[in-house]
């Protein structure tokens, strides 16, 4: 031990630490200053943990305390507050580069750490200075503006009132400042693993070595008697069904006599300290009976191949789609494209670890269990904690969420966490490391396609086919919907009018699949738009006019039958043009050693609101003349809580501040299903309004605009709003024909890429996005959106890919950093949605779902080898290139 004195925020402090104790650990744990955040298990990947050190920016997580002997550490919450925030922190809340607002405060310390050397950086001097920064919401664009913006601030060219947006110009259209975005900047913001639970045991789970096996023994004995422990839970302890039911009943809490694939829980073992429970858990020996090991859809459909569920074949979910007679069509086209094209196993990457805490609150039978996670569908995970564990009084808080792009639609450590603090009458913390993390949650599905793609003489499309296998990994999650998904946004932005497609949903051993940006159609708009592009060139055409020639047209049908009254996506071909001849110019420019440099295009019809779709929002008129609103609306970063209130403030002509929200618990919300598949201001906007609207109704009947007016006339001070999709009911089971989407949002994307043909590697060199998603509302969270798909999308397209078992970390896992950063163009159009709130709807998801396709046309462009299966690694081209030969 050391007795070591340190300078913290201001404050001189004495602490006494031995020799392995962490900065990041004294901050979060002693002085609980919780801004800065650990994401990569301490090897310094991330960023998370950065604070000021002597004046430079140093990653707490590595940096040992004893080595800071009359050390001067400033934390982003000695930077600045709400009421006083820094210019660093208010460049930040108004360039919107703060969505998630996990790497918000490590962001912020390096903008720090930097501009206090060098108060005028460029681009590539801000880039080397954050290249252990990650984050995985904004594709850095907005960082970067917001560090150079806080250079001008710091140098007195400008002010934040100067930049900040006029209340007087209105509420829609306007980038005003999003309402949790200061609290995240100063580092105030409660995630899950900043939640101080008096009392509270730490828990670490147990997971399967195995694949596939059944379990022989569990010996606890050895475990139970080592230091700290407090006791041992296993699937016994489980007073529910210990099942987590989404659409089948497959997965459990903590299984019981069979594993089905690596990392499956078996027993959660809670002690004083985590590092106790670590230890612990590994001191528990499982004994097990291997089982035959299905590692691919194709050996799990192999004649005589096991059962992994025996209650379901391991083809566990089939859905043909037929439009017309695609095979005739296809015999009497004048050009026809045939390809395979695979998708990899991918993660989500949200930088927050999947921390879970869990309370009783009261005593005996009447107690209510507590659960806080990163839930983004809190009323159907709270159902479905309910029937796994056995206990009625159940209310879920959602904590603020570190990103989740689609993974929380799933429950990950909540149950187990809840069933831990039933068991042990005790708070629970679990708090997973990355690595445990990225094993336990589900992934973005891999899809193997077999597509057909036919067109007449005059290049319209004839006809489409699709045989594609989707693995679904261990359990199913909702790997039905996303089949469904992949179904009702086949065609794309095109009339084709002859379809078959058969989607074949298959049980592995593998990781299991879940929702993912996007959800289905990102892997399908992989094949559709790759096989655009062979079409389009094998018949002479080029690849924007093809596209825009194909485009649907109101009156007709996508590839369920559903006819459409909106399709303004040839706008968008318009709208891009100048920018794809401008880039087929400067590729062309560029021929002579190994860089070849191409441009892609691609594209897609994004469906909001699915049939039967249903949401309710309660507004209330508050005493004091603002407004209340109450919904089960989850925001991990896309901006909701910037939507409800600009949206709400518009409609009753109230300022943001008179506009409170109440999202994040299931005692004051109704169900609202969950936030995402880029529903949430078409569905939560628009039932909102309809609350407003009824509210507004009544003030006139009242005869005022005021709490005191309705309560005069014995008008309700609450109402109640609904929005609900017209269209009602599955798609047939034999035909794949029916009700789908409501609203599209569409877009077309290019990729300006350079290929090295000696290595094999790709550099984007920018991505132009046209998007046409209505009326914006919140133009900075808009392009946030579309940058961060953009990111995301060209990392799927040629880096990432998740190996079970072997992925684990940021490193591994080749995450996107802002060494791998491009330049990006947004193109907005505004086509009013007839049933749109507002005229708008969503774009959360849109960007990422073509981006793949679009980079990969390019590099056939650049280089004239065309990548069938993601991602497009170097290997993988150079190999192509060495075939051309």
């Amino acid at each position: 031990m050391k007795k070591v004195n340190l300078i913290v925020n201001g404050a001189t402090r004495q602490f006494v630490v031995d020799n392995k104790r962490v900065l990041l650990d004294l901050l979060r744990e002693d002085l609980h200053l919780i801004g800065a955040k650990q994401s990569c298990d301490r090897k310094g990947q991330c960023g998370a943990c950065t604070v000021i050190v002597n004046g430079k920016a140093v990653r707490s997580c590595l940096t040992k305390v004893i080595d800071l002997e009359g050390a001067e550490v400033i934390s982003v919450e000695g930077l600045g507050t709400p009421e006083n925030p820094h210019l660093i922190q208010e460049a930040f809340v108004l360039s919107g580069a703060v969505q998630c607002g996990y790497c918000t405060p490590g962001m912020i310390m390096a903008a720090k750490g930097l501009l206090d050397r060098n108060p005028d950086p460029d681009t590539a001097e801000i880039k080397k200075a954050f290249a252990r920064n990650l984050c995985r919401c904004t594709g850095y664009v907005k960082i970067i503006e917001a560090v150079k913006l806080a250079g001008r601030f710091l140098r007195g060219e400008t002010t934040p009132g100067q930049v900040l947006p006029d209340p007087a110009a209105g509420m829609i259209g306007v980038s005003h400042p999003r309402p949790s975005a200061m609290l995240k900047a100063c580092g105030l913001a409660e995630f899950t693993a900043d939640i101080k639970l008096q009392g509270a045991v730490e828990i670490a789970v147990v997971r399967s070595t195995e694949p596939h096996a059944m379990i022989r023994s569990i010996d606890t004995a050895a475990a139970e008697n080592m230091e700290g422990v407090i006791g041992i839970m296993t699937d016994r302890d489980i007073k529910g069904t210990n099942r987590l039911k989404m659409i089948f009943n497959d997965q459990p809490v903590l299984c019981e006599d069979r594993v089905r694939t690596l990392g499956d829980p078996i027993a959660a073992v809670a002690a004083q300290t985590r590092d106790q429970a670590l230890a612990a858990a590994a001191a528990v020996k499982v004994e097990y009976n291997p089982l035959p090991v299905l590692k691919t859809p194709a050996e799990a459909m192999a004649e005589g191949a096991p059962r992994i569920h025996p209650e379901w074949p391991n083809v566990c979910y089939r859905q043909p789609q037929i439009k017309g007679d695609a095979e005739k069509a296809l015999a009497r086209s004048s050009a026809v494209v045939e390809a395979q094209f695979t998708t990899q196993l991918n993660h989500q990457s949200p930088l927050e670890p999947e921390a879970c805490a869990a309370f009783l609150e009261g005593e005996g039978e009447e107690a209510q269990l507590v659960v806080v996670g990163r839930s983004i569908d809190i009323h159907r995970h709270l159902g479905m904690l309910q029937e796994a564990l056995g206990w009625e009084n159940i209310r879920y808080e959602e904590a603020f969420s570190g990103g989740q792009f689609g993974i929380k639609v799933a429950i990950t450590s909540e149950a187990i966490a809840a069933a831990a603090a039933l068991h042990f009458k005790r708070p629970v913390r679990y708090i997973p490391s990355l690595s445990e993390s990225m094993r336990m949650s589900p992934k973005r599905h891999p899809f193997a396609m077999k597509v057909k793609l036919g067109a007449d003489e005059q290049g319209r499309l004839t006809a489409y086919t699709n045989d594609f296998i989707v693995e679904n990994g261990a359990y199913t999650i909702i790997g039905v919907v996303v089949i469904i998904r992949a179904l009702q946004m086949l065609s794309g932005s095109y009339n084709i009018p002859n379809i078959n497609a058969l989607a074949r949903l298959v049980y592995t051993n593998n990781a299991f699949g879940g929702a993912a940006r996007g959800a289905g159609p990102p892997q399908v708009t992989f094949a559709l738009e790759s096989a655009m592009d062979m079409l389009a060139e094998k018949m002479g055409i080029d690849p924007l006019e093809f596209r825009k020639m194909n485009s649907l047209k109101p009156g007709q049908s996508k590839s369920t039958g559903r006819v459409v009254v909106q399709w303004p996506f040839p706008e968008l071909c318009d709208a891009i043009r100048t920018h794809y001849e401008r880039a087929k110019k400067d590729a062309a420019s560029v021929k002579k050693g190994p860089i070849r440099r191409g441009v892609g295009l691609a594209s897609h019809a994004f469906g909001i609101s699915s049939a039967g779709d249903t949401a309710r929002v309660a507004v209330e008129c508050d005493p004091d003349d603002g407004i209340t609103i109450y919904a089960a609306i989850a925001d991990p970063g896309e901006g909701n809580d910037s939507m409800l209130t600009q949206i709400a403030a518009h409609v009753m002509g109230l300022p943001m501040e008179k506009v409170r929200l109440v999202t994040r618990t299931t005692e004051l919300t109704t169900a609202m299903g969950p936030a995402a598949a880029s529903r949430m201001t078409y569905m939560g906007g628009g039932a909102m309004v309809n609350a407003l609207e009824q509210m507004k109704a009544a003030m006139e009947e009242a005869g005022g605009k005021s709490y005191e007016a309705l309560k005069k006339a014995g008008k309700p001070t609450r109402y109640m709003g609904m929005k609900k999709n017209e269209d009602e009911g599955p798609l047939d089971p034999q035909t794949g024909q029916g009700p789908s989407f409501e609203a599209q949002v569409h877009d077309i994307q290019m990729a300006e890429v350079e290929v090295n043909t000696d290595t094999g590697e790709v550099r984007v060199i920018k991505m132009t996005t046209a998007v046409d998603a209505g009326p914006v509302i919140h133009p900075q969270n808009l392009e946030g959106q579309l940058e961060g798909g953009m990111d995301m999308g060209v990392g799927y397209a040629l880096r990432e890919e998740y190996v079970h078992g072997k992925t684990r970390d940021w490193v591994t896992f080749k995450f996107p950093s802002m060494k791998t950063a491009f330049d990006m163009e947004v193109i907005v159009r505004e086509t009013p949605r007839v049933k749109g709130t507002l005229g708008a709807v969503g774009v959360g998801e849109m960007t990422m779902v073509p981006t793949a396709p679009a980079v990969i046309n390019a590099i056939k462009d650049a280089c004239g080898v065309r990548i069938y299966d993601l991602p497009a690694t170097p290997e993988k081209i150079k190999e192509a290139l060495a075939g051309m030969k």
